[in-house]
């Protein structure tokens, strides 16, 4: 989940027919007997090895090696690595959110994987480009996300759901009384604000010709950008939005507001659709709605990722792991266990993937986002970018003040922290 927050889906297009032969670089007999004997350590996601139990126990066969794996938050699986690593007591497979990678290239803590293009190509552009760092690959997309509309079909049915956030707007101006709201969602957080800021021309990052992001152009405080801060202002100025939204807590106030049955439609992400189905919300999902200029609302992609430590005595055999891991086939079948979207373009139209709302959802609403930006100096927006929204969110300053500072802050500690790299 926005990797708490920083965390963090992609293009699935059109299928394209692959043979499983295909899923990963072919290995030669010398290799497998080096391999023999060996002993791998996979880091994987809490609650989320079963769905690669079987990939593990295939890969163990053919290669008569153990695999250990291990169950950790994947959003801190690198905290861990930076003093597991040294003291070899680290993996040498971790997964992680795609904008860690630029941060945990840069400390030295992943290898470079050579992956040939052929097999790059299986996955979606946004989720290749999420584990690129100066034109280099580090990982292998295991799995995409990005924030979509939950809605509670008793309050209002599909038919009925406003197309565009200005009627969203207008519906919620019918429907709130300080008690049950229509719309809700995090605006005083730039992972959410962004969706509405970029759809009227705001950016995070500028790009450069040959698709790196450009640090030093930040567009958090452009003119579009500040138009949809002045849209989002007023849901909180017109008490559209309950005060408990704001901050820290914002996000339990949301998720209880809509799992209470007094919200009407929420922005959240897949990584809710198991809380909601336990607490017995009858909800529909589909993706964000458009704004009044035509363009849809935006949202970042996060991409989970297969990497390799850079401290894996075993690197050859852990990039071997980390391909295979996520081949299309295994793909499939970490999909059918854990419900978390494959990066895979050839599963895009999968009968059995696409037969979940959740899953079409994320993958209608891919086709307006992007990912979320990997390299380090993102690491500088985040707070800036949100002090500036709750002062805007609760009134104490207007959208384009709360911005300029906030670009300004973004700017002095990219130039202090990341200017001598």
């Amino acid at each position: 989940m926005k990797m708490a927050k920083k965390c963090s889906v992609f293009m699935l297009c059109a299928a394209v027919s692959l043979s499983l032969a295909a899923c990963g670089p072919k290995e030669s007999s010398s290799a497998k007997s080096s391999s023999k004997g060996s002993e791998l350590v996979v880091w994987e996601d809490k609650e989320k090895s079963i769905g690669i139990k079987a990939a593990v126990a295939a890969f163990e066969k053919e290669h008569d090696v153990k695999v250990k794996v291990v169950e950790k938050p994947y959003a801190k699986q690198i905290e861990d690595l930076r003093m597991d690593g040294p003291a070899g007591t680290g993996p040498d497979v971790l997964t992680m959110p795609g904008d860690q990678i630029g941060t945990a290239v840069t400390e030295g803590l992943l290898k470079e994987l050579h992956v040939k293009k052929d097999v790059q190509s299986l996955y979606t552009d946004a989720s290749i480009q999420s584990q690129m760092v100066d034109q280099k690959l580090y990982g292998m997309p295991k799995a995409v996300e990005t924030t979509v509309l939950f809605y509670n079909k008793d309050l209002i049915t599909e038919k009925e759901l406003p197309k565009t956030l200005e009627e969203w707007y207008d519906y919620s101006k019918k429907t709130a009384d300080g008690s049950k709201f229509g719309f809700l969602a995090l605006f005083d957080q730039i992972y959410y604000a962004e969706s509405v800021m970029s759809g009227y021309g705001g950016y995070i990052f500028g790009k450069a010709k040959d698709g790196s992001y450009n640090p030093s152009d930040i567009g958090i405080n452009n003119e579009g950008a500040v138009k949809g801060a002045a849209l989002i202002q007023k849901f909180y100025k017109d008490g559209l939005f309950p005060a408990g939204i704001i901050g820290e807590q914002g996000i339990n106030v949301l998720e209880s507001l809509f799992t209470e049955g007094k919200a009407a439609a929420i922005i959240s992400g897949p990584w809710n659709v198991e809380a909601f189905s336990k607490a017995g919300i009858n909800y529909g999902i589909t993706k964000l709605p458009k704004l009044e200029n035509g363009k849809n609302m935006s949202s970042f992609i996060g991409v989970k990722s297969y990497n390799v430590s850079a401290f894996s005595k075993n690197a050859e055999l852990a990039q071997e792991l980390a391909v295979f891991l996520a081949n299309e086939k295994n793909s499939k079948t970490r999909y059918e266990e854990t419900k978390e979207v494959p990066a895979v373009k050839s599963l895009a139209n999968d009968p059995a993937i696409m037969k979940s709302e959740a899953a079409r959802a994320v993958t209608e609403q891919s086709r307006f986002s992007e990912p979320t930006p990997n390299i380090p100096e993102m690491n500088e927006i985040w707070t800036p970018a949100d002090s500036a929204l709750q002062t805007v969110a609760t009134g104490k300053a207007d959208p384009k003040q709360a911005l300029d500072q906030a670009a300004e802050t973004a700017k002095g500690q990219i130039k202090e922290k990341h200017s001598g790299k």
